[in-house]
């Protein structure tokens, strides 16, 4: 659906051409200081722009529908809406009939019986982000104690990014990338096992961002090669400290007080440039196909700001659940 969170609850709503995409957040505390400017730094940062991303650019500024009073959360659900005006709609009408390969269009078609809105993704678009990096920010004025940062650590097969997007461009196809992220000073006791263990409600808020594919905590899939006794974190004080971390910060589910890591792998995005072949509901044939419109060709430059936002989102939920 389109809810997620327990105390720190929110629901996305709106559709990439729509009228306007946003986000309502129940059970934000009262009394935190917060104007539309202090969105501002981390939705600069998702903007398109940069080689190597899409031409289409919004202003995102971000309306305070309901929630906020002189400058203050008042505890009622808080409601921040963007405007969507840099639409090209008449890109995607070709999509009706012949799906773009790898993307959610011909899922969506049929989940939905033909209602849903093919343009630019719709409701499953990449736009929908700007939404959960806007309760991010949120998220992160409610633990101001934890600091989470993530980056993109390797695009295209290549740590070299630069490079890896001169590529990209000079091939004209798309590329993915890994985004490493890190927070500091949780607690330890955030996560509730079995089921809200802090790997899975992570995991959970992370695969919500569109085009991605994987996640892994500490050493992740390295931990199946290695040795108990090798991968197995020393405690060295009473705080918990330990002299490694390949737990990640997690044991049980549970934060041990250490340093949050995980990594995630996304994709190449679905609306590459190249040619490729798709079928065409309406002439019931196998046909070559091209994607029209404006997509980038490295979205992972544009995903860290968003995992820090779901981490925040996550670990605020978890907080106030203490």
């Amino acid at each position: 659906m389109n809810t997620f969170g327990n105390i720190f609850r929110l629901s996305i709503f709106g559709e990439s051409h729509g009228k306007w995409v946003g986000v309502t957040i129940d059970g934000c505390p009262a009394g935190i200081a917060l104007q539309e400017s202090d969105l501002l730094p981390d939705l600069e940062r998702r903007k398109a722009g940069a080689t190597g991303t899409t031409p289409r650019k919004e202003d995102d500024i971000p309306v305070f529908v309901s929630g906020v009073f002189n400058g203050r959360t008042t505890g009622a659900p808080l409601t921040i809406i963007f405007e969507n005006n840099n639409t090209r709609s008449a890109d995607y009408e070709t999509l009706r009939a012949t799906p773009r390969p790898g993307h959610a269009d011909f899922v969506l078609d049929k989940k939905f019986e033909g209602y849903n809105d093919y343009r630019g993704g719709g409701h499953s678009s990449g736009r929908l982000t700007v939404a959960l990096v806007a309760a991010g920010v949120v998220a992160k004025k409610v633990i101001p104690t934890i600091n989470i940062s993530a980056e993109l650590i390797e695009a295209g097969g290549n740590t070299d990014i630069e490079a890896a997007i001169s590529k990209a461009v000079e091939e004209q196809d798309s590329i993915g990338g890994i985004v490493a992220c890190k927070a500091s000073g949780l607690p330890i006791g955030l996560g509730e096992p079995f089921f809200n263990s802090m790997e899975s409600v992570i995991s959970h808020a992370v695969f919500s961002i569109p085009a991605i594919k994987g996640i892994e905590f500490g050493s992740g899939f390295a931990a199946a090669s290695m040795k108990g006794s090798v991968h197995n974190d020393a405690i060295i004080a009473a705080d918990g400290t330990t002299f490694s971390n390949n737990a990640g910060g997690i044991n049980g589910g549970i934060s041990n007080g250490n340093e949050l890591t995980f990594r995630v792998a996304v994709k190449p995005t679905s609306s590459t440039p190249r040619e490729q072949q798709t079928w065409n509901k309406q002439t019931g044939t196998v046909e070559p196909f091209t994607v029209k419109g404006r997509h980038d060709l490295c979205i992972a430059l544009r995903v860290p700001v968003v995992v820090e936002a779901v981490t925040a989102i996550v670990l605020a939920d978890m907080t106030l659940q203490l």
